[in-house]
């Protein structure tokens, strides 16, 4: 502990990673911070992108179907995959990408402004959202209150504490299961039951519920995981959408994507369990 004693160390408890910083200090996330004895949001309102997208973009193939959302996302990640897709902000931390505040209520009103446009709501996507879960928490109700959707687009990688407060203010999400193993998740700096229980805990409550698997060769590519995913998800409900979708090299990954055959197939398997499965990027 550099001489440092246990009462000058605060441990994060957001997700299995359980950072333990000193005063000023960072998470790995990027985005949470000791000051003052306790942990905080430290990008918390700090946007660094927003779009107007078509839902199904999310993707939710279930959900509102030809409605648009107003898409938001800060900086940061407490996983580290290297074929990450939207590295450029969700790798960055508070001085590396562009960023600018805005409140709860102010992100509101904007969605409110866009229902001319066909939005209904606003989505949390982009980087890590839980990572952030107060803003996520504020401004829901907020959109809530105004008659309007929240929607995570999320790694399921937090607590299960923070999984029973967010959840319920959820109407619809979308949760990236990166593969199928405790080696796999691992490797990219997460916990493995940690989000088969986030996953669990929301395919039991009454928000809608979609999930994606992006095929990386070497991770997650093999039929016999493809199977053991779906199986894992048919004995919760059979009826979750599962998007199998081909990852096209991105930050640390460099060569060919898998062939689209290779993904048809493995969307074959899950289809054996599942009565909907999207390929998505073919």
């Amino acid at each position: 502990m550099n001489g440092l004693k246990s009462s000058d160390i605060i441990k994060c408890t957001v997700c299995a990673r359980e950072c333990r910083l000193q005063e000023g200090q960072t998470g790995a996330c990027g985005a949470r911070k000791a000051e003052q004895g306790s942990v905080i949001c430290a990008n918390y309102g700090r946007i660094t992108s927003l779009a107007l997208d078509p839902i199904e973009k999310k993707p939710l193939a279930r959900f509102l179907l030809g409605s648009r959302i107003l898409s938001c996302g800060s900086y940061g990640c407490n996983l580290r995959c290297p074929f990450c897709q939207n590295y450029e902000i969700s790798m960055a931390g508070e001085t590396g990408v562009p960023w600018r505040e805005i409140s709860p209520e102010e992100l509101c009103k904007m969605a409110m402004s866009l229902r001319p446009e066909g939005n209904t709501g606003v989505a949390f996507t982009y980087n890590e959202p839980l990572i952030s879960f107060e803003f996520l928490l504020d401004t829901a109700k907020l959109l809530h209150r105004d008659g309007m959707k929240a929607v995570l687009v999320s790694n399921g990688s937090v607590s299960r504490e923070i999984a029973e407060r967010v959840i319920p203010e959820i109407d619809a999400m979308n949760i990236d299961l990166k593969c199928f193993s405790e080696e796999g998740y691992r490797m990219l700096g997460g916990d493995f039951q940690q989000t088969l229980d986030f996953i669990e805990i929301a395919a039991d409550s009454r928000t809608h519920l979609e999930l994606t698997t992006l095929i990386v060769p070497g991770l997650n590519d093999t039929e016999e995981m493809m199977e053991a995913e779906a199986r894992w998800i048919a004995a919760m409900d059979p009826e979750i959408p599962l998007h199998v979708t081909r990852c096209f090299p991105r930050y640390k990954v460099s060569g060919r994507p898998l062939e689209t055959g290779q993904i048809r197939r493995l969307a074959e398997v899950a289809s054996g369990f599942l009565s909907t499965v999207l390929i998505g990027n073919c």
